[in-house]
């Protein structure tokens, strides 16, 4: 039975509803969500390793345990077969089913229909829909209201997955050209694609760089910023072992953006101890910087990170991060 449209407060706080469910915990609720990031920067990437994790029951991100395997329909509108087996192969992938499902075409005007079939194919099995690229399956607005037009189709997308419970679209969008200031605002087109989607998700990432921001909002999720890194493999794992750490990180990111990935490195592991960690320990944990010293010399000259005042005898060398 539904839920009323019309409804006293007296009647709205003796209800029970159940609690918002994941599809990536913490970053990802189910509804319906766009992945915003500009072209070639490795989101088709990203969602195909979140499709595997999803089918497999494994983890989002490497460290991020999504649950029971699920039913998942990737709409790669942009790809082959070709291109995706050689993806799959290349990301070091070996174990498959078919709870993963491929789609690489559309008939004009099917999109709507294609993923209410899948949808309403595993009712009850939190299935997840994958839709590569946005831009594949907009109609054109013609004369009309541009706002009304992206609002509308952006709707008929989010009624496929809200008339399912625990059924999930996640959605990939380009960025405009120019850089932003809210990040909101990235969102290519008019406000009524992100005003539609129940949550937004903006991936930042320096062409030939490993490492990138996910900036969240949601209407229901906890909003955050997390550092990623994507391998030359194409696999894209959190910045650390949490999202707490991946949030932190993503805040040495930002404070630290002139530096070079070996400092940023160095700051992000020292972060890790907040009490300090010795130099020693950390030519342990770093053992490729082969110039550890010198960068710790930097970084603390910069006040990047910085000596306790006070530490234990025979731990002269131990630094912190800077508040």
């Amino acid at each position: 039975m539904s839920a009323p449209t019309m409804f006293g407060a007296k009647w709205l706080m003796a209800q029970e509803f159940p609690p918002l469910q994941y599809v990536v915990p913490g970053i990802i609720p189910e509804g319906m969500s766009l992945l915003v990031a500009a072209p070639k920067i490795g989101k088709s990437w990203m969602v195909l390793g979140l499709g595997l994790a999803l089918s497999q029951g494994g983890d989002a991100f490497g460290v991020l345990p999504v649950g029971k395997p699920r039913p998942v329909l990737y709409l790669a509108l942009e790809d082959g077969p070709r291109r995706l087996q050689s993806r799959l192969r290349f990301m070091g992938v070996t174990t498959v089913d078919d709870r993963l499902q491929f789609q690489t075409a559309i008939e004009n005007g099917q999109v709507v229909s294609t993923i209410s079939s899948f949808i309403d194919a595993f009712d009850g099995q939190d299935p997840v829909v994958i839709l590569d690229t946005l831009g594949k399956v907009m109609p054109p607005a013609g004369n009309g209201n541009q706002y009304g037009h992206d609002y509308a189709v952006l709707s008929a997308l989010k009624s496929t997955c809200d008339a399912v419970p625990g059924s999930s679209l996640l959605i990939v969008h380009h960025t405009r050209k120019n850089d932003a200031g809210d990040f909101l605002d990235a969102v290519s087109g008019t406000q009524g694609i992100a005003g539609a989607a129940d949550s937004v998700l903006v991936l930042r990432r320096e062409r030939h760089e490993k490492r990138a921001t996910l900036q969240v909002t949601s209407r229901d999720a906890v909003e955050g910023e997390y550092a990623l890194t994507m391998s030359d493999a194409g696999v894209w794992t959190l910045d650390g072992d949490s999202l707490e750490q991946a949030k932190t990180n993503a805040r040495i990111v930002k404070a630290n953006k002139s530096v070079g990935e070996p400092m940023l490195e160095l700051i992000e592991t020292v972060s890790r101890y907040p009490d300090g960690i010795r130099s020693e320990d950390l030519r342990h944990l770093l053992p490729d910087q082969k110039n550890l010293n010198e960068y710790l010399r930097r970084a603390v000259e910069a006040g990047r990170v910085a000596r306790p005042e006070s530490v234990k005898a025979g731990e002269t060398d131990s630094v912190r991060r800077s508040v």
